[in-house]
């Protein structure tokens, strides 16, 4: 069997896709007019559609209607409920609801609403329109039917408010100290706000009003976050946490913050130091350390104890200035050990206060001593003053006030160089007296000085390269130490102290001074200290005073 093969003719196939393109076009035509239709009807639809609703993005009255016919809206203010959101004492929300129909809510007229539907482009309905508008006649609600549903609240009930409460800086606690409590919220509602945010949401038809979030509650004036609270708080902290010990040798005395929390006084907003409580610590301090006008017990280089009840010697606080040193420290927060002002210093804080490098000169012997170290270096007779003519040396224990070389004793008619001048009570001091050619025994009884402790010039001039000032002169009388009498006494007079006739005898100064000497004037009163005539007359602890702490 032959095959054979016919290949077409090419007009024939060019009629072929022809016809295909005709039946593609016409398809397309189909599709198309399909896709119009489907278009048309959708459009059509909407149009009907919101002739009688809202369009798409329409609020009446903070309402949103869109797409709500007006039989819709009144038959959603029918059904409609606000759930308020309260806060409780403890902070968690309490929920309660206030029923549309419980306050009578719906729309007093629809004419309002008729005029917002008519008066939109319904043509335009698949466009979202975004229209706010508020009529003249928004849901009515009987006002006085709310405010009963809000007064009824749980939020207004007494037994159910907690006050807001400030934060506040609590009292001092011995051993916790001041603390910073934080302000209480509370739940006490403002009624004016609350009216004012449920009236807001049942006029908007919202579901829901969060009263505390609608900022209707009372709230603390002050909070812990106050700056004013919060800087009171912090120097209240700075002054609990500076810890000031004072030393006194090897004592300790720790300034604790139980303490100084009594001393802190809260005015307002402001915390402050009085200054009179600071004061009274310090002075307790002195009282109890300070040890100048104290009694003393010493030991003589004759083996006998006398008690020592006059001089100024001794540990001296200066009260005063060390109360303000105190305040200072604590109200800039710097703490640490601190030796206290003193106004004079002893040379020990171990008893006993003068340590073991004095001078001591017994009064009735008429024979002095100078110990360095505990060792005694020099002893020497001297001459002191004068009793028959009230000027006798008094006794007690004094410290130098000072030393000066080639020094002038001045009076109001005359003045007498010596070569070492060292004060120790007030105008009362030792110095060398190069007219004298004896020393000792009873000579003071009659030919003494005008109360200052006369000494041989190189005795003199020894002690003067030991002592320094404030070192402890111990002045005293010891019966039973009584030199042998002399059997003569010279006649030896000081040069330039023959005042003229008419002159007071008895009148020695510290120099350049011309204050009288026989007289000694107690430290820091102006008043003249009754000096003994004789030894036995010396004036009692009592007759000097004591120190209140100034």
């Amino acid at each position: 069997m032959k095959l054979s093969f016919r290949h077409r003719e090419e007009p024939e196939l060019h009629k072929e896709g022809n016809a295909w393109k005709k039946r593609a076009v016409l398809i397309a035509s189909a599709l198309a007019g399909a896709t119009l239709l489907v278009l048309l009807i959708v459009y059509i639809a909407g149009l009907n559609r919101y002739q009688s609703c809202f369009l798409n993005g329409t609020v009446i009255d903070e309402v949103d209607v869109s797409g709500m016919s007006i039989s819709e809206l009144e038959e959603q203010i029918g059904k409609y409920s606000l759930r308020v959101i309260e806060r409780q004492a403890d902070g968690t929300t309490l929920e309660e609801e206030i029923p549309g129909s419980e306050i009578g809510i719906s729309y007093v007229s629809t004419e309002p609403l008729q005029a917002v539907l008519q008066g939109q482009n319904r043509y335009l309905w698949f466009l979202r329109h975004d229209a706010d508008y508020t009529t003249d006649v928004p849901p009515f609600y009987e006002e006085s039917a709310l405010l009963e549903k809000i007064d009824a609240l749980r939020g207004f009930q007494e037994d159910f408010i907690r006050e807001p409460a400030d934060a506040y800086i609590a009292d001092y606690v011995p051993g916790s100290g001041f603390a910073l409590v934080a302000e209480e919220k509370g739940n006490r509602l403002n009624r004016e706000k609350t009216i004012e945010a449920i009236k807001a949401a049942v006029n908007g038809l919202e579901e829901q009003v969060d009263l505390e979030a609608a900022g209707c509650y009372e709230e603390p004036k002050v909070t812990s976050e106050d700056t004013v609270l919060g800087d009171m708080y912090a120097k209240l902290q700075n002054y609990m946490n500076t810890v000031i010990t004072y030393t006194f040798g090897t004592e300790r005395e720790v300034l604790d913050p139980d303490t100084v929390a009594g001393w802190i006084v809260r005015k307002g907003n402001r915390a402050e130091l009085d200054p009179e409580l600071v004061k009274e610590y310090v002075n307790s301090l002195r009282k109890k350390h300070d040890t100048v006008f104290h009694k003393r017990k010493f030991m003589t280089s004759y083996g006998q104890e006398v008690t020592i009840d006059l001089g100024d010697y001794g540990w001296w606080m200066d009260v005063g200035q060390e109360t303000q040193e105190l305040i200072g420290l604590l109200e800039r927060g710097e703490g640490g050990e601190r030796v206290p002002v003193y106004r004079q210093t002893a040379a020990s804080y171990e008893s006993p206060d003068y340590g073991d490098s004095y001078v001591e000169i017994n009064l009735t012997a008429q024979h002095m001593f100078l110990y360095q170290n505990g060792e005694c270096v020099l002893e020497s007779d001297f001459v002191s003053g004068n009793p028959g003519k009230g000027n006798a040396t008094p006794p007690g224990i004094y410290g130098i006030t000072y030393k000066e070389r080639n020094a002038t004793l001045n009076g109001e008619t005359y003045s007498t160089p010596v070569n070492f001048w060292m004060p120790f009570n007030n105008n009362v001091g030792m110095h060398d007296a190069t007219w004298r050619s004896e020393f000792g025994r009873n000579i003071y009884m009659t030919n003494g000085s005008h109360g200052c402790v006369n000494l041989p010039y190189a005795v003199a001039q020894e002690i003067y390269g030991y002592v320094e000032k404030n070192t402890p002169v111990i002045c005293y009388y010891l019966p039973g130490t009584e030199p042998e009498p002399l059997e003569e006494i010279p006649l030896e007079t000081e040069p330039g102290l023959e005042p003229p006739a008419g002159t007071p005898e008895g009148t020695q100064a510290l120099p350049g001074t011309g204050q009288p000497g026989g007289t000694p004037v107690v430290p820091e009163t102006g008043q003249p200290e009754s000096t003994p005539a004789v030894p036995e007359a010396a004036p009692s602890p009592e007759a000097v005073p004591q120190p209140e702490g100034q």
